[in-house]
């Protein structure tokens, strides 16, 4: 395993916008995605990307999010707008080889990095 380092993170008020990355150069035909967790509660996963585009997310943040990555520069990109305060979490970029949503990728194969902590206030 070698986890990948999540950027981006921070302090916004609800209704604002942030842009987490992550370079993703070990694992650039692999299933990517993002997955956060909220204190003690379990991590969820929110959003995947197959190598080919295709992309799946969680109802909660579904037209809310954007998952992207670029190939040529090996980076994953989470584009979060309209953030809620129950967006609040540490944030973590995984990969995952086989199927591709923001379940499977859950079972990660890339570790887990250091993570993001993205702070939504009221």
């Amino acid at each position: 395993q070698v986890p990948m380092v999540e950027s981006g993170g921070g302090s916004v008020q609800a209704g604002g916008s942030l842009r987490l990355s992550c370079g993703a150069s070990a694992y650039s035909a692999y299933c990517l995605g993002w997955v956060r967790q909220d204190g003690e509660k379990p991590r969820e996963g929110i959003a995947s990307i197959s190598s080919t585009g295709r992309t799946n997310y969680r109802d909660s943040v579904r037209g809310r999010f954007t998952i992207s990555r670029d190939n040529a520069r090996n980076e994953l990109y989470l584009q979060m707008d309209n953030l809620k305060p129950e967006d609040t979490a540490v944030y973590y970029c995984v990969a995952v080889w086989g199927k591709c949503d923001y379940v499977t990728i859950l079972l990660t194969d890339s570790g887990w990095g250091p993570g993001t902590q993205v702070t939504v206030s009221s």
